[in-house]
């Protein structure tokens, strides 16, 4: 396989007819090889339009939806990123060129070993690769410019959007089979959020969740 072939293809057939049009990602994607990030066993797959195994019941999300979650939540160079759900650490490798530093949470602990690993041998130094189920949440009282919710939830616990900044995105994906919603909220200012529908999908759920109680007392 001529993988420069492969990733050229990938992006303009795949990506850009996604509506992933920023320049600046487009060139990212030449620059951190996703191949690197895939496990070995599906190392074929790496450029192709579906969802990628990980192992403990995790899968990567397809090129064209990691390329459209960078570009609508747009890091920039003096930002804190929070991502929940590191899997390979592929989304993390790509928020970390865009922001000052990124705090990824696995809950799985081989997937989490998997993913500094990755990162390490890619030589990236501003993602900290957490252990823990952070579908509720991460680290109360701390607040960051850019979330990302790699995975599916019912509903959105409103700790996600307290703890985003004034000014911050936060990507997820909300709803139950079939049909779920990727959002980008911004939080507006103190009090106020704008939210954002931009794709229609159907993703596993984020391990962790907790689906809500249909039962009212």
């Amino acid at each position: 396989m001529n993988i420069e072939k492969a990733r050229f293809n990938m992006i303009e057939q795949q990506i850009r007819t996604w509506d992933v049009l920023d320049q600046d990602v487009l060139n990212l994607l030449v620059v951190v090889k996703r191949e690197a990030f895939v496990p070995d066993a599906y190392r074929g797959l790496a450029f192709v339009d579906t969802e990628i195994p990980l192992g403990a019941g995790a899968c990567m999300f397809p090129p064209k939806m990691e390329a459209r979650i960078l570009q609508e939540v747009a890091p920039k160079k003096h930002e804190t990123v929070l991502e929940i759900g590191t899997g390979s650490g592929y989304m993390a490798a790509l928020l970390a060129h865009k922001a000052r530093q990124v705090t990824t949470v696995e809950i799985e602990p081989e997937l989490k070993a998997m993913a500094e690993k990755n990162l390490s041998a890619y030589g990236i130094t501003n993602v900290d690769v957490q252990i823990g189920n952070g579908a509720n949440g991460w680290n109360p009282g701390t607040s960051y410019d850019v979330i990302v919710i790699s995975g599916s939830l019912p509903v959105l616990p409103d700790t996600f959007l307290q703890q985003l900044k004034v000014g911050g995105r936060l990507f997820a994906i909300v709803g139950n089979p079939p049909a779920m919603s990727a959002e980008v909220i911004t939080r507006v200012n103190e009090s106020a959020y704008e939210t954002r529908k931009i794709f229609e999908t159907d993703v596993k759920p984020l391990r962790g969740a907790i689906a809500p109680s249909h039962f009212k007392f």
